[in-house]
């Protein structure tokens, strides 16, 4: 798919449609998009490269733009394979393109290519630029969004920031979706867990006249940029974007599923602004992470399994923690039909978790779900509100 960004940007990137689990953990519906750019000027800058399995397209797209042109530059923001992988193929075809990139990216290099590059390679460093002639390339670093060797790179006559994986989302660039939800999950489960990295990146950013962000994966974004970067603003400071409660549920037999739904029943007739409810055990993971981080208010409800937690559970707030879930107000509900242990555990691992308040009553269920346990659901949803 070959775009104009402007007269002298050109988008190369590829639409991987055929996808179906992205870092092979995350449902992607709509594909991916793995995006690189080529710069025209006196001098030729591409700007990242794509996936191995869509290499043909990319260098199809490549050529075409080039012309009879040869690049005179590769630019490599991020390491990661599917940003990467072309690297001894464009190697081969271009023998006198010059690598640019950072100091710890060439470090770790040879941990994914054979290839030398020593007497190949232009190291930048920050706030360095690099002219191509009429474009200026600006280089900052950007370590730990997400990965320790990231950079990003800004245009300074066009005013075009290359991001990177910042600003990215699920989907391919010819799916018609609002870009919050696929970027909000994209972020939380990919990004989340490095906040203060990212929110270091945002300072950089301010200092910069933005006019187009370019990011690695998702659409190029050219209008209302101060709410992609508002959005990111929260995000990074893990601010619930949303007053909401998300109930997430696992249910052995069914009875946990109903005291989760009788709750949310309960919340939305008493005026909760909104009530979000997945099953854990069913709905993706990475959506419930995303519902999880956007509202102010999470509700557990889990069964006691083997003296624990179900699984399913035990999993879920696991990545939680892993992407330093932080911030919020949490209640649980609990089933168990001898020894219920479920509150308690949960407890324990939610409250290691940085500034979670935690509503101390909470609901056991034993066994069946009975009419005689929504009180206790009543005075909980009073607590939520």
């Amino acid at each position: 798919m070959l775009k104009n960004v402007t007269d002298t940007v050109f988008y190369v990137g590829v639409d991987d449609k055929n996808i179906d689990l992205f870092e092979n953990q995350y449902i992607v519906p709509n594909g991916i998009a793995y995006n690189s750019y080529v710069i025209m000027d006196e001098k030729i800058a591409i700007m990242d490269m794509v996936d191995a399995k869509c290499a043909d397209q990319w260098f199809a797209n490549v050529a075409e733009v080039l012309g009879d042109r040869k690049p005179d530059y590769l630019v490599i923001s991020h390491l990661e394979p599917d940003h990467s992988a072309n690297l001894g193929d464009v190697l081969a075809k271009y023998p006198d393109i010059k690598i640019v990139s950072n100091a710890k990216l060439f470090g770790m290099l040879p941990n994914f290519f054979e290839v030398p590059v020593a007497d190949r390679s232009v190291t930048v460093a920050e706030g360095q630029t690099l002219s191509l002639g009429s474009h200026t390339l600006q280089f900052f670093m950007a370590p730990m969004v997400h990965w320790p060797e990231v950079m990003v790179t800004y245009e300074q006559s066009e005013k075009i920031l290359f991001s990177a994986d910042a600003f990215g989302k699920f989907g391919t660039l010819d799916t018609d979706e609002d870009w919050a939800c696929e970027a909000r999950r994209y972020y939380f489960n990919i990004v989340g867990k490095y906040g203060m990295p990212a929110q270091a990146l945002l300072k950089k950013a301010a200092g910069l006249d933005i006019q187009k962000i370019c990011a690695l994966h998702g659409p190029i974004l050219t209008e209302n940029l101060e709410y992609y970067i508002g959005k990111y603003q929260l995000w990074s400071t893990y601010t619930p974007e949303d007053e909401g409660i998300f109930i997430a549920y696992c249910s052995l037999h069914g009875n946990t599923e109903k005291a989760a739904r009788k709750l949310a029943e309960i919340l939305e007739a008493k005026g909760a602004p909104k009530v979000a409810i997945s099953d854990l055990s069913r709905d993706d993971i990475a959506e419930c992470i995303e519902d999880a981080f956007r509202y102010d208010r999470l509700v557990l409800a889990a069964p006691t399994y083997d003296g624990g937690v179900m699984p399913v559970m035990a999993d879920f707030i696991n990545h939680l923690k892993m992407k330093a879930y932080q911030k919020r107000k949490v209640a649980f509900i609990e089933n168990g039909s001898w020894a219920p242990m479920a509150a308690k555990l949960m407890k324990e691992q939610m409250s290691a978790m940085k500034d979670i308040e935690i509503v101390d009553e909470h609901v056991t269920i034993r066994s069946a779900f009975k009419q005689s346990d929504v009180a206790a659901l009543e005075a909980l949803a009073g607590k939520l509100l």
